[in-house]
């Protein structure tokens, strides 16, 4: 199968393109813009493999997914703006991505005939849950810009499926971590600030929870959804790691030898949803649980940021506030 890998050079991407080059005959074709997250380096290694090749290009300028989709068997959807923070700010940019990329690559993938199409998403489209977990016909409730962009974009995805019969799978993530996370987000931020010897701020009392899915385990589940998945349903996935950012930074305080000198409580963030969880069900009937506990992954990911101080330092200025 040849595999066309949006958002190929970021975090959650670079590693499925790993894990389906050394676990698969497959071939893949990267296509990224290579905005702020997008990184060259993440698919270190892999230009000398046959299999692979990388496109530089933006999903919403249609000319150019026209003219690399067509000869590919699948997509695998992952390019999209994430960071919560960042959509507060400039959330024209989100809409754009999300939106309007993922209608335009939809619309080519369906000229071209492709034979599947996963379209990757994230819990966070169906909001806060105080009780309980949310299963995937569960009412979206979005609450920033980038889920409601993310909703956004589930919907536009299953409406080409209806509509025009793309053979489109959608999965939603819970919160993800490992090697190759741009240092923005909770944990690898935490991280590298912590080597660097510098306090971490906490949003409010520090009791948002969050269900942490290491992002290898992710990657075999969206490609199991690819391979053996039914085309038009939702697969939800998520690891049963849920705890709160509190719990998360005392963890990363015990592996790195800091103490609560270290942390800084902050003003919440705007519409910070305080609880997400999950169920899997549905994908854990196609065969798929989570093979790396919370504290395995989190030693895993600490030792990565770390030995690769080379990696994450020139990233770091990109930072805004850090």
């Amino acid at each position: 199968m040849r595999l066309f890998v949006t958002g190929g050079a970021g975090f959650i991407g670079s590693n499925y393109v790993h894990h389906v080059l050394a676990s698969t005959d497959d071939r893949v074709t990267v296509f990224d813009a290579l905005t702020y997250a997008g990184n060259r380096e993440n698919l270190a290694g892999l230009e000398e493999d046959p299999r692979f090749s990388f496109v530089h290009g933006d999903i919403c300028d249609r000319d150019a997914v026209a003219a690399a989709l067509p000869g590919h068997d699948a997509v695998v959807h992952f390019a999209a703006e994430s960071h919560v923070d960042r959509s507060l700010l400039d959330p024209d940019v989100f809409v754009r991505t999300n939106c309007l990329g993922t209608n335009v690559l939809c619309d080519v993938a369906t000229s071209v005939g492709v034979d599947r199409f996963v379209h990757i998403s994230t819990d966070e489209v169906y909001g806060s849950i105080e009780e309980g977990s949310f299963s995937e016909d569960a009412v979206l409730a979005p609450r920033s810009p980038y889920s409601a962009a993310k909703a956004g974009s589930d919907l536009i995805a299953l409406a080409y499926h209806e509509t025009h019969h793309l053979p489109v799978l959608v999965t939603r993530s819970s919160n993800q971590y490992g090697p190759y996370q741009f240092p923005e987000k909770l944990i690898p931020y935490f991280v590298t600030s912590l080597i660097d010897d510098k306090r971490v701020p906490l949003y409010g009392d520090g009791l948002n929870v969050r269900d942490w899915l290491f992002v290898r385990d992710n990657c075999a589940a969206v490609d199991l959804v690819l391979r053996g998945g039914e085309v038009g349903e939702i697969y939800n996935i998520g690891a049963g790691n849920e705890r709160t950012n509190r719990e998360v930074t005392n963890l990363l305080l015990a592996l790195l030898g800091k103490d609560e000198s270290a942390v800084e409580y902050v003003e919440d963030r705007k519409g910070h949803d305080r609880r997400y969880s999950i169920t899997s069900a549905k994908v854990g009937a196609l065969g798929w649980t989570p093979t790396t506990t919370f504290e395995d992954g989190l030693e895993q990911t600490v030792r990565f940021y770390a030995e690769r101080r080379d990696w994450w330092e020139p990233l770091v200025a990109r930072v805004k506030n850090r």
